[in-house]
């Protein structure tokens, strides 16, 4: 199967009147928004930088395809992915466009499975950005790398669905404007044994009664506005018409939701090294050592060039696997792409982030520049979204099958003694 990674002229466009956009309206802006987070609050000039972005059309662009009657513009994977990019420079530049996490991915789980009524209720305004909305699947009392362990139950009581557990690290619940939470729960009724078919997902208004967030969770230290939440589930009724997709399907559509939205995470991370390899060249240039400037210190060079070379090589991978599911017939590894760009993708940003801090010394570590915050959501992605052992095993499953497919192949490559005696004749 040929690839062509040349994205459209139309994405092109897209992508200059984006830059433009943030480089007029939000980075004025980015010194303010960092004081409030430190502050805990919600900087009262994101609703109305939303509405103009909204006007500017630069809205839902994460989304491949959308509703006849939703703002935005569908862009395939591949031409949204230099956008992911560019809006992953500032920490809060996705939800200006209405393309953070996790609506991003909500909505598009919910555009490809919600029924008419559901999409009305919860689409539409996650779409217009009148409401946000969490994913709730990790648990503290299970190993949730392992989505089949998930404890949360739900059982079918006339005609509702009665929901009971803890869930944890549950992005965006905290948000002010959150109305919506997709729960992952274990069937009551699930048979044994029939691990993939044990879960259904959940449609959990916030402010449902039994719904308590008990408390939000700091990262490496650093508290998000939005909120990586603890929450406990007592007894939560909802009717039975809050089942997203089938009973015993929410494996499967837990699975389908992660594609998309790993691209989307790793282009992002990919914006965030490139800018702190931009910040750490400048800080090379300007700050000198030992007689010379930092960026005649060989170490230094030699950062600066790992870093360049690295994120040119991650982000050729996550394009293939953007083109890759943008194909009508993915490819058959899609599922080992997906997994190898998460964890080339969050150890980049380590390896990155901890050069560009070295390079800036005591201010690297400190709340005056974004290395610091950035470093710890590259540490934070090599456990969320799945760590990096269950990726890597999807990886190397793969590989191990197809080369079980091939078992002789390459047994000339080897030398015996019988070769050795009587080489092959070619005429």
């Amino acid at each position: 199967m040929g690839m062509n990674f040349r994205r459209s002229e139309r994405a092109d466009e897209w992508l200059r009147r984006l830059e433009l956009f943030m480089d007029r309206y939000l980075l004025p802006f980015n010194a303010a928004w960092h004081a409030s987070a430190a502050r805990g609050e919600q900087p009262a000039f994101v609703a109305d930088l939303r509405t103009l972005a909204r006007e500017e059309g630069l809205w839902n662009l994460c989304l491949p395809a959308l509703p006849a009657d939703a703002a935005g513009t569908a862009l395939s994977h591949l031409d949204y992915a230099p956008l992911a990019e560019a809006m992953g420079r500032l920490a809060w530049g996705p939800e200006i466009f209405n393309c953070n996490a996790p609506d991003s991915g909500n909505m598009d789980l919910l555009l490809r499975h919600a029924s008419a009524a559901q999409a009305r209720d919860w689409l539409a305004p996650l779409l217009a950005g009148d409401i946000r909305s969490a994913f709730a699947m990790s648990e503290p009392d299970v190993a949730s790398s392992d989505p089949t362990n998930l404890q949360t139950e739900v059982r079918r009581e006339g005609r509702d669905l009665v929901i009971s557990g803890r869930k944890w690290f549950i992005t965006g619940a905290a948000h002010p404007d959150c109305r919506l939470l997709i729960v992952v729960c274990r069937n009551a009724d699930a048979a044994d044994g029939d691990r993939h078919h044990a879960h259904s997902l959940v449609l959990v208004p916030a402010n449902a009664p039994g719904l308590e967030i008990v408390r939000n969770i700091p990262i490496v230290q650093h508290q998000s506005l939005e909120g990586h939440c603890e929450i406990v589930l007592r007894q939560v009724r909802v009717p039975q018409e809050n089942l997203l997709g089938g009973w015993g399907e929410g494996f499967a559509l837990a699975q389908s939701r992660l594609g998309p939205g790993r691209v989307h995470h790793c282009m992002r991370t990919i914006g965030q090294c490139e800018l702190a390899l931009a910040l750490a060249c400048d800080r090379a240039l300007e700050r000198r050592a030992f007689g010379k400037p930092l960026a005649q210190q060989s170490n230094v060079q030699e950062w600066i060039a790992d870093s360049r070379m690295e994120i040119d090589q991650a982000r050729l991978l996550v394009l293939r696997t953007a083109w890759a599911l943008d194909q009508p017939e993915p490819p058959a590894d899609l599922r080992e792409q997906i997994a190898a760009i998460k964890v080339v993708a969050a150890r980049l940003q380590g390896r990155v982030l901890d050069r560009a801090i070295q390079i800036f010394g005591a201010m690297g570590l400190s709340p005056d520049t974004p290395l610091a915050w950035l470093w710890t959501w590259g540490r934070a992605l090599r456990i969320m979204d799945g760590p990096d052992e269950v990726h890597l095993r999807t990886v190397a499953r793969g590989e191990l099958r197809r080369a079980g497919d091939q078992r002789g192949r390459w047994s000339d490559y080897f030398t015996t003694p019988e070769q050795l005696a009587a080489p092959p004749r070619i005429r």
